[in-house]
């Protein structure tokens, strides 16, 4: 089961490469990909009326030698001057989440579900380290990795940028920290592990689905507040972008609303060039398919005669569907080397690839099968 979370007692939110040349992600869509578990976004919402020991940094990001965990107090000391707190309005309806001033300028990377609710005529407004505010402006979002940046009034003259990891180089086990206003307690720190590497996360939000892909899974305490924030290496160096929790739904189906060590964040190794897209031109660049598909339920197709996979509702006239020889009616059973189970398999190809790469898809037409490589093309 799967929600977007409101962080209780709040009422529900209105929500949200070379990397991946090394790093492709089966295309199988699992509804079991995080069983049993709720998975939430982490912002917190608010509808209104009007650690540990001492030591230096890690040149190698990693616990020094006997250590499990991270020397958190020089992590915290490194790291918390580059992180703020997001507040973002839209008439009554108000959220906090997180953030880390990523690049010169005052550009602040975030998650799009902290701040979508300012999204087309709302204040957003940053918190640094030391109480500090400045108002700020959306530069660009993308809805579907879950990613936006905002740029500060004041530039955040003063404030250091946060240091760049790779989360391509990440191991199991390894230590991390997280920090962020989980809850709205601002300049937070929690620590922990990366329990699993690469997993794919679905969070719903207001009319969307955020794909977390090739997600970093920790058990550092994340909470409602801690999205968009910083999950680092011993190095003090982003290496993810705290994005959801899952948590064990109780005897009615409902979530906890709080961390049971199994967070989710965006890897940086994605989350940065999407960001730079942002600031560059202020759309995430995806590539796309010139397809419109539905999903054919098993039990739809069984009683049709008709195949089970995607249903193509239309291709875009001289779009990379249309080029490679896709009409509106066909029907597609594979993409890939997976079965065609659901229409996020089509998205999270287009999320993984690159303009110009292309997907194997095969459909069938007239009760007859045909295979056909489809070549990205810019949106």
């Amino acid at each position: 089961m799967v929600q977007a979370d409101s962080g209780p007692p709040m009422p529900p939110a209105t929500d949200h490469g070379s990397f991946w040349s090394a790093h492709r992600l089966p295309l199988a869509i699992s509804a079991g990909a995080i069983v049993g578990a709720i998975v939430t976004a982490l912002i917190l919402v608010a509808v209104q009326p009007d650690g540990s020991t001492a030591g230096g940094l890690s040149s190698t990001g990693q616990a020094d030698a006997g250590t499990a965990m991270c020397a958190a107090t020089p992590v915290a000391d490194e790291v918390l001057p580059s992180i703020v707190t997001i507040s973002a309005r839209r008439g009554v309806q108000a959220g906090t989440g997180s953030g880390q001033i990523y690049k010169e300028g005052g550009y602040i990377l975030t998650n799009d579900h902290v701040i979508s609710v300012a999204a087309g005529g709302g204040n957003v407004s940053v918190q640094y380290s030391d109480g500090r505010n400045s108002e700020a402006v959306i530069v660009g979002r993308d809805p579907s990795t879950d990613l936006a940046v905002l740029k500060a009034a004041d530039a955040a003259e003063n404030y250091p940028l946060i240091g760049l990891g790779s989360s391509g180089s990440l191991r199991v086990g390894q230590p991390v920290v997280a920090l962020g206003a989980p809850l709205g307690l601002a300049s937070t720190v929690t620590s922990g592990i990366v329990s699993a590497l690469d997993r794919y996360v679905p969070v719903p939000g207001d009319g969307v689905t955020h794909h977390l892909i090739g997600a970093i899974q920790t058990d550092a305490a994340i909470n409602p507040g801690n999205s968009g924030g910083a999950l680092v290496d011993c190095a003090g160096r982003l290496v993810g972008v705290n994005a959801a929790i899952a948590t064990v739904p109780n005897a009615s189906g409902v979530s906890g609303g709080g961390s049971v060590g199994l967070g989710f964040a965006i890897p940086v190794d994605l989350a940065k060039p999407i960001a730079d897209e942002l600031v560059r031109t202020g759309r995430p660049g995806h590539p796309t398919t010139g397809l419109q598909v539905q999903e054919i339920l098993p039990a739809v197709a069984k009683a049709s005669g008709t195949p089970a996979g995607l249903f193509v509702l239309a291709v875009d006239p001289g779009g990379p569907a249309a080029k490679a020889g896709l009409k509106a009616g066909d029907v597609i059973t594979k993409v890939g080397d997976e079965a065609a189970v659901s229409s996020e398999q089509i998205v999270v190809a287009t999320l993984t690839r690159a303009v110009g790469d292309t997907l194997n898809l095969t459909y069938q037409r007239a009760g007859m099968s045909a295979t056909t490589t489809l070549t990205l093309a810019a949106p």
